[in-house]
Order: C-alpha cells, then structure tokens, then sequence
C-alpha cells in the first residue's frame, strides 16, 4: 500500500489532495504543515510520495526536498505550488524533486506526475516548464542534466567523467544524446540553447 504525506501549510489543501487522492483508492494518507512536522510524520510513517508546497511557515518545501533526497533516493518527491516560475521548478529539480505540478493544474497532471515519480525518483518532469520552453525539458535525463550542468562550467570530458564518477566514453555517449535533443553540434551551442529554452538557471 503506498503511503502519501502531504505537506502544506493550508488545510483546504491538504483536505482538497486528500479528497481527491482518496478518490483514486489510495488510502493511506498522511499531513504536515510545516518542515518540522513533515520531519516527524517522515520518520514515524516511511511514505513513498511526498508531495510538498514552497511556501512553509518554517522555512521553503526546497530545504525540505533537500534534506529528504539526503535520507533516499527512493522517495517520489513532487512539488505542488501556485509558485511555478521558471526558476522555482529549476531550484525544485536542483534540490532534488521527482516532479513539479502547478496547483492550477488538473488533479489528474499530479495522478500522472506522481505514478511518474514512484517509478523514477530521480529523474524529473515538469508540465509547466515544458509548456514554457518547450517538450525538450522532459526528454532531457537527470543524468544529461548533470552533464549539461558541467558544461555550463566549462568542464572537459575528463572532468565532467571524474566529477560524475563514470567514463568519458559514457559522457560522449551523453553528449551526443544531448547534442541530438537540442538540435545542436558542439557544447557551446548546447548551453546557449539550454539557457534559451530555460533548462539551465
């Protein structure tokens, strides 16, 4: 059975997710309120999907993320916020979140994005920037994240190898994944065409 939390700081919220959840047969839902009491429901009730707001009264649902990511990488952690800017998805994606919906969004995007997030934790989705920037947001894997990130600082394919602790052949084989995907030829070019579609900040 798949345990929920869900941490908000309004309790229409959390009733209005727990309603809707409900509805979909998932039964074993938990709340929080704030970063301390997400904490304590985490450690007593273990849940698989967390979904979490950014606006907390003890601080952002990002130190939150950052600190639940520390503890697993199983855990499908999606964010669900009115605050769905280019640059509060891409901190949500750095901090470690499965998923980005916007609570503007059909309840069905969350349904979608958290059965997502459960079976690929690490990777990362997000609607709201696909439909800003364009599908390429999406194709992208955390791992070409990673790398289009050492390309941002300039990193050799030796470094960008030893940083990520792989070879350099299975760089080249993401370079060229990235390459294909941004309709690019060389790394220049890809992180001038990332930084245009806004999937570097």
């Amino acid at each position: 059975m798949t345990k929920i939390l869900i941490v908000d700081d309004h309790a229409v919220v959390r009733e209005g997710l727990k309603r809707a959840l409900s509805l979909q047969g998932y039964e074993e839902i938990y709340e929080a309120d704030s970063i301390e009491t997400a904490r304590a429901q985490i450690a007593v009730v273990t849940p698989q999907v967390i979904t979490v707001d950014i606006n907390l009264p003890d601080g952002t649902g990002f130190e939150l993320i950052t600190w639940v990511r520390s503890l697993s990488k199983e855990i499908a952690i999606v964010v669900v916020s009115l605050q769905d800017d280019a640059n509060s998805v891409m901190a949500a994606k750095k901090a470690g979140a499965s998923a980005f919906v916007s609570k503007s969004e059909p309840i069905p995007q969350l349904l979608v994005a958290m059965q997502q997030a459960v079976i690929a934790p690490l990777s990362f989705n997000s609607q709201a920037l696909s439909e800003i920037y364009g599908d390429s947001f999406n194709q992208l894997t955390a791992r070409e994240f990673d790398v289009l990130a050492a390309l941002e600082k300039g990193m050799t394919t030796e470094q960008i190898a030893i940083s990520l602790f792989i070879s350099q052949a299975t760089v080249k084989t993401h370079l060229s994944s990235l390459f294909r995907k941004l309709e690019v030829t060389n790394r220049s070019a890809a992180v001038h065409a990332a930084k245009k579609r806004g999937l570097t900040s």
